[in-house]
């Protein structure tokens, strides 16, 4: 790590918890200090001694135009004259939020907040509020943000550190959340057999990016949709990363499986901080003022990240895009199995659209405990290999890798190359 990183790491963990303000920046699970990054351009961030580094991270999925594109970065200025925050309805919210209905085949109306995390709270409680009742199910390996009933095998940084749940989550809470296994069908019939009559809702990533990128078996979605509309189950899709990333209409679009309400994130705030639910007219009506279920934010609709996501959401229109991101994502992820071919390494891809994981080994990864067999001490020297060749990936095995418009052909090809120099000191 270089010398300006560490200098201010050392200063950040003052005052701030472990020197970084969401755990997976720390590095640990790859053994080493965060890079801190001055600035960002294209496919490109400059870590703070002003060296330049391929990014395959983007912010972890917003940035699937590159960073910095000329188009946000205009809309942006342009909003930021009129002020920074009004805490008021505005035209460019009610904009933005017309957009996503008609991209999102199953949202007809919805609410934006600040994170995903607020998105999925809020999911839940109106689950919760518009069924009357109060257990949940998800999944093992999903990560549906830090609120207190998602934390409960969850994937993502409490993955990385192999913590089953969190201190400060009460008991009672945690027992209203019933994880099973990724992918399991069965499971969930049984599940549902049992409780049914008290389950509010499933809120599942129908493709999971927060255990690496675990695609969902055929059948496995159309089940849950299925299950949780005989049982008066609301489901629950939760498309923060995968939300105009794999299709515009999300995994939804991808798999043709309609969920009753909808989270987003990522990449509908351009690179800003912000979130959005929403689904089925009737449930989102149950939304105070309209409704009982409660739920606020003074920063959400902010002018800035609307005009950024209305921006972002007009270049995306073009459906080309999707097919331009196809084509490079497949070159990029086929370029390392070739590479790990020749280096003599064991891979796994798993890829869809414009995001993928590299597995080490050679099971089929299907679900969170196929993922936590991998090896992922590989993953740590792979990473170290290539971030010393400027490739910044992300420092953890459990995260997926996203390529964006500004990825050109020759710069994967250079990071090919380094992968294959990667894999052959592995």
């Amino acid at each position: 790590m270089n010398d300006r990183s560490r200098e201010l790491f050392l200063k950040s963990q003052e005052v701030i918890p472990g020197g970084v303000n969401s755990p997976v920046r720390a590095g640990r699970a790859v053994g080493v200090d965060p890079l801190f990054i001055e600035r960002a351009d294209g496919c490109y961030l400059w870590g703070a001694d002003g060296k330049r580094y391929i990014d395959y991270v983007g912010s972890w999925g917003p940035m699937i135009l590159g960073h910095r594109p000329p188009e946000v970065i205009q809309a942006v200025r342009e909003a930021l004259e009129n002020g920074t925050s009004y805490g008021a309805p505005t035209e460019l919210e009610l904009n933005l939020a017309k957009m996503i209905v008609e991209a999102v085949p199953s949202i007809e109306m919805l609410r934006m907040v600040n994170s995903g995390t607020e998105a999925t709270m809020s999911a839940i409680r109106l689950a919760r509020g518009f069924t009357g009742r109060n257990m949940i199910i998800k999944f093992d390996g999903c990560y549906h943000g830090h609120s207190d009933s998602c934390l409960v095998s969850a994937g993502s940084g409490l993955a990385t550190f192999g913590i089953p749940g969190s201190p400060g989550v009460p008991e009672d809470l945690a027992r209203l959340t019933i994880s099973l296994p990724f992918n399991d069908l069965e499971a969930v019939e049984v599940t549902v057999g049992r409780f049914g009559d008290r389950i509010a809702a499933i809120i599942i990533e129908p493709i999971a990016g927060n255990m690496g990128v675990v695609l969902p078996k055929r059948g496995f979605l159309d089940g849950l949709r299925e299950i949780t509309r005989e049982n008066g189950i609301l489901l629950i899709f939760d498309e923060v990363i995968t939300g105009f990333r794999v299709s515009p209409g999300g995994a939804q679009e991808l798999y043709n499986i309609m969920p009753d309400l909808t989270c987003l994130g990522k990449i509908i705030g351009g690179g800003f901080p912000v979130g959005a639910y929403g689904g089925r007219r009737d449930v989102m009506s149950q939304i105070a003022p309209v409704g009982d279920v409660y739920q606020a934010g003074t920063l959400s609709g902010n002018p800035l990240a609307m005009a950024a996501g209305v921006a972002t959401l007009t270049i995306l229109k073009n459906r080309e895009i999707y097919a331009r991101l196809e084509e490079k994502s497949r070159f990029l992820f086929s370029g390392f199995v070739d590479a790990a071919r020749t280096a003599g390494v064991d891979i796994t891809i798993n890829r869809v659209g414009s995001m993928g994981a590299v597995f080490f080994g050679e099971n089929p990864i299907v679900d969170f405990d196929s993922v936590k067999q991998t090896e992922t001490s590989k993953y740590t020297s792979f990473y170290r290999e290539m971030l010393a060749r400027r490739i910044y990936l992300a420092p953890s095995p459990f995260e997926a890798a996203f390529v964006s418009l500004a990825h050109t052909e020759e710069i994967m090809k250079k990071t090919i190359d380094s992968a294959l120099n990667s894999f052959k000191k592995l």
